[in-house]
């Protein structure tokens, strides 16, 4: 997650042109449409891949030549090959995609259709931004957030047109307060930025998470590691996390949110729980690393087996490091927990060195696990 933060706001931070589409739209307001993009996005985010093609011929037909078909597209790529890595041949569609929903998105001269297509090309680059940050891209990135942050500001005035334009609106208000508070070193970069509004941006994030179609999904997980990263509010976070893995049970990812909140609200029965079942029913390689580094902080913080909890932890470390900058924020947690075990041990020279580890991958340096 520590790398969504990070590209929300290097969109924020540069601002470019602003353009939208020109093909037959209105798609929001065709309920039946709307009803079919929301039942292939909860099959994407669910991983129900079997069931999302038929739905997608069924739009296309409806909408031909219509960006959002080949976001949609992009999405499922995405997640099937989740964490995407830029080894995996699967990225060349997953970019051609969305490269081309940008270009679409950016042709429209029609008034009333540039609500859906401002969408859809937010959404494009959202997703492309997010795999070159964490596939560690940077000259991919640089050419893309051109014209993202005046999209964004584009945003405000087409909310009543769109529920989702709120996850943006809601992005902008929350980070351009909220980050530089976290880090200061931003502060002179967004001076010049119109002020935002904390508590306004949580409230629009909500409204998306409740009444989104597109974004529901991406509203609960920023809300969730809202409160868990910025806000230190784990209680707060848990209805998200909660409620995200209830909607999407078989999304691995979201699962790793929902223990890791359970984990820090120290409810490791329950933690324990989920984390017994999934270990069986979910393969992904990359979920299953997870899963070594939190089956240690349950052996050394449940049942303060420490030998043991060495173990996954290292297990966990060294799984994670196929997985790059994906991996990141959860490797710190294990580094956190060798430092501690060394610190009882005795060995502070050892206890530093993995601090030191932990410190130089954690974004959100309090969510350690140290309490």
């Amino acid at each position: 997650m520590r790398n969504r933060f990070k590209i929300l706001i290097i969109s924020i931070l540069l601002p470019l042109l602003f353009g939208t589409s020109t093909l037959n739209a209105q798609l929001f307001q065709d309920s039946v449409t709307l009803n079919l993009i929301k039942r292939n996005i909860d099959c994407i985010y669910n991983m129900q891949f079997k069931d999302t093609q038929e739905v997608l011929l069924k739009i296309k037909k409806a909408y031909p030549g219509h960006p959002v078909v080949l976001l949609l597209k992009g999405m499922q790529t995405y997640w099937k090959n989740y964490p995407l890595l830029n080894t995996n041949p699967a990225h060349v569609s997953f970019e051609e995609d969305l490269r081309q929903c940008i270009r679409l998105s950016g042709k429209n001269k029609i008034p009333a259709h540039e609500a859906e297509y401002l969408l859809t090309n937010l959404c494009a680059r959202g997703m492309l931004l997010e795999y070159y940050n964490l596939n560690n891209l940077t000259m991919d990135v640089i050419p893309l957030v051109t014209g993202t942050y005046g999209n964004v500001r584009h945003a405000f005035g087409l909310t009543n047109s769109c529920t989702d334009l709120q996850y943006y609106t809601g992005v902008y208000n929350y980070y351009r307060e909220a980050y530089p508070k976290a880090n200061p070193g931003y502060k002179p970069l967004v001076f010049l930025l119109p002020s935002g509004n904390e508590k306004t941006g949580l409230k629009e994030l909500h409204n998306a998470a409740i009444n989104g179609v597109v974004l529901r999904a991406e509203s609960y997980y920023l809300l969730a590691g809202i409160y868990l990263n910025f806000e230190n509010k784990y209680q707060q976070a848990i209805y998200y996390s909660r409620t995200l893995n209830k909607l999407y049970p078989d999304n691995s990812e979201y699962l790793a949110l929902y223990i890791k909140n359970l984990l820090l609200l120290k409810q490791y029965d329950d933690a324990e729980k989920v984390i017994t079942a999934s270990q069986k029913e979910i393969e992904n390689k990359y979920f299953q690393a997870q899963l070594s580094i939190y089956h240690g902080v349950l052996k050394e913080k449940k049942y303060h087996e420490n030998n043991l909890a060495e173990q996954y932890y290292n297990s966990g470390i060294s799984k994670l490091s196929f997985f790059g900058s994906y991996g990141n924020e959860c490797v710190a947690y294990g580094y956190f927990g060798l430092s501690r075990i060394n610190e009882i041990k005795k060995d502070m020279s050892a206890s530093k060195k993995f601090r030191d580890k932990a410190l130089k991958l954690a974004t959100f340096k309090k969510i350690n696990f140290d309490k």
